[in-house]
């Protein structure tokens, strides 16, 4: 019999409106690949938009937050594996699978960061340069202990990996690296230079950094268009909000689409994708699509991190100030040959990443981990102090919680 997995989600996957609905998409896939039998529960609503599981086989379940109905179901269910779909959801539910299914590997999907974006915008809104020591946080002391609850936690950067295992100590046994995976891209069947016409933007708008971005562009278009002439930015994005279509302004050539169906699709129509984003962490899937239909971008040095190596150019420019940005964006429009190069290595930039494919590895740490589950417990000491201690006010909160809805 093959190994069961139950994947509790902060919301219903949207692959289509989002980086992490695609990313939890994969991961599933993945174990459904390997013969394992897959559960997906979640207390949050669907929506039109939510991705049909079960036409990948996977099961449903709607869940009740602070509610012990869920510790009946994942006690029927028992599964080998449950995966907490970033760290609110492991403070919310662990506890409760930790105590009617002890064996079950739990694993930690992070994401990203949160508190290494969140640090970001702070030191963003406030105007001010970000250092080190603004990671320091009450977020931060809240995902580290999420990390170190966990038998083993997904991070998807590199930079995020040695950020967790050099400034805050995190044993790498309790870590594994897993970015995206990608598909293989090939130029050829892309439109060309002259076939494209136009700049782009994407993202969903319920994402803080891609609101900002938005309001970056509109800020620098002015230069730009007064450069280039009659040239249009498009910008796409799922939940637009009434503040988003406000900054619609056809006359301007600044003009908001919504929601794009096919992300790859609309990316390979345009010649170059703006992406002057502000703060953030993680990896940015706009820029996968973007490398898939091989369309280049000028990006801020913060948004393309995840992806950058010393030994590849990135496909199209990072800039460092507004007037870079804005030199770099003109010259990559109109310069064919800058394009040419920039179009080139979208395919390299993709392929070489694929070549980095950590999937297996992911597999392979979970193998390992099994037989000797409690040795890997034991050895993560602190994970054990902060089961006994601190993670009980999280706990005797939500079971209070669930006691008042109860009396009222």
């Amino acid at each position: 019999m093959g190994k069961r997995m139950l994947v509790i989600g902060l919301v219903w996957p949207e692959p289509t409106s989002s980086a992490a609905g695609w990313r939890i998409i994969q991961i599933m896939q993945l174990f459904i690949q390997h013969g394992y039998e897959l559960h997906f529960c979640s207390a949050a609503s669907k929506s039109e938009f939510s991705f049909p599981l079960e036409k990948l086989g996977i099961k449903e379940q709607v869940i009740q937050l602070n509610d012990s109905s869920f510790n009946q179901y994942v006690e029927e269910l028992n599964p080998d594996y449950v995966l907490f779909d970033r760290f609110m959801i492991e403070e919310q539910y662990s506890w409760r699978v930790k105590e009617v299914c002890p064996q079950a590997i739990r694993i930690l999907d992070t994401e990203d960061l949160h508190f290494l974006r969140q640090a970001r915008q702070d030191a963003y809104k406030k105007n001010v340069e970000f250092t080190q020591e603004m990671l320091y946080s009450d977020l931060a002391s809240r995902e580290i202990a999420s990390i170190l609850r966990s038998d083993l936690s997904l991070i998807i950067s590199t930079y995020e990996m040695n950020l967790l295992t050099e400034q805050f100590h995190i044993s790498p046994s309790l870590l594994c690296y897993l970015p995206f995976q990608f598909e293989a891209s090939s130029i050829s069947k892309m439109l060309g230079f002259e076939e494209r016409q136009n700049f782009v933007f994407i993202g969903n708008f319920i994402h803080e950094p891609n609101w900002r971005t938005v309001l970056e562009l509109k800020r620098l278009w002015p230069s730009i268009r007064k450069r280039l002439g009659k040239v249009e930015l498009h910008i796409y994005g799922a939940y637009p909000t009434q503040k988003v279509w406000d900054l619609n302004k056809p006359a301007e050539g600044f003009i908001v689409k919504g929601r794009a169906e096919d992300a790859k699709e609309t990316l390979g129509k345009y010649r170059v994708l703006l992406a002057p984003i502000p703060f953030g962490a993680g990896l940015k899937g706009k820029f996968v699509d973007a490398f898939s239909v091989g369309t280049p971008s000028v990006s801020s040095q913060v948004a393309a991190e995840g992806m950058m190596s010393d030994d590849q150019e990135w496909p199209g420019f990072i800039y460092d100030s507004d007037e870079d940005f804005i030199d770099k964006v003109v010259q990559l429009y109109q310069d064919e040959n800058t394009w040419l190069n920039a179009h080139t290595q979208c395919e390299n930039k993709l392929n070489s990443l694929r070549k980095e494919d950590q999937s297996e590895v992911f597999l392979k740490r979970l193998q390992e981990i099994a037989p000797v589950l409690m040795q890997h417990r034991n050895r993560n000491f602190i994970g054990q102090i902060l089961w006994n201690n601190q993670f009980a006010s999280s706990k005797y909160m939500s079971l209070w919680i669930e006691a008042k809805q109860k009396i009222s």
